[in-house]
């Protein structure tokens, strides 16, 4: 049984998908998908040996090992081109996603979907997508805890921008009313607030520019909650 942040992964990998989990940890993901008859061809990949491990065991215990290969090493380093047509990658910081992407662009000519929850900087992988040929299909959020986790589908593609916010606020998840936006959008909202109360309080040069331009991104965050809003009426 799968919690709500990796069943929000798994609602999105078509039946029949060749699948490589990368960064699958415990190997909760390839498993339910091989129980479940999604996916009859996965390859789960860790970096950690103890991890990877704990996968091996899980997929023994459950009799997956003709459907789920697993594989040590960094990244799509350890996948050949054409092998698989999803990649998922979750539990993982934009940053380091988009690196193990930008490390794996002969793997990623062959695959048309990606699945991915980063746990930051999920602006920065958004442009890394969408500089690098790939396109927003869906996006949402779900809640685990006190949580909120955004789920990005990507594919090969063209994405218009019409404003540098949308890469913060995404493309998808404002025209799909998700239940969960305003509060997503109200994080964010506190978080810039208390960056510029800090800022404001160091009276220097170099902090009042900073406060300037996140002035101007919480006037669009209120902007974006405004017609989020409006919508929900």
């Amino acid at each position: 049984m799968l919690g709500a942040r990796l069943a929000a992964l798994a609602r999105q990998i078509p039946k029949g998908a060749r699948v490589a989990d990368i960064g699958t940890d415990h190997g909760f993901m390839p498993v339910y998908l091989g129980k479940n008859g999604v996916s009859n061809r996965i390859i789960a990949t860790d970096i950690s040996p103890g991890s990877l491990s704990k996968a091996r065991d899980l997929i023994a215990k459950e009799k997956l090992e003709d459907i789920i290969e697993t594989r040590l090493g960094p990244g799509l380093k350890v996948i050949s081109p054409g092998e698989i047509d999803t990649v998922v990658i979750a539990g993982m910081g934009g940053l380091l996603i988009s690196l193990i992407l930008e490390e794996g662009t002969d793997v990623l000519e062959y695959v048309h979907r990606l699945v991915l929850q980063p746990m930051n900087n999920t602006d920065k992988l958004r442009k890394w997508l969408i500089d690098n040929g790939f396109a927003m299909e869906e996006e949402s959020l779900v809640k685990e805890g006190r949580y909120i986790y955004e789920t990005i589908v990507a594919r090969p593609g063209y994405q218009e921008v019409s404003d540098d916010i949308e890469y913060e606020v995404g493309f998808k998840l404002l025209k799909n009313r998700d239940t969960l936006f305003g509060e997503f959008i109200g994080f964010k909202i506190n978080k810039v607030e208390n960056i510029i109360s800090r800022l404001e309080k160091e009276n220097s040069q170099n902090a009042q520019k900073v406060v300037d331009e996140l002035s101007i991104k919480l006037k669009k965050y209120h902007e974006v909650l405004k017609c989020f809003a409006q919508w929900r009426r």
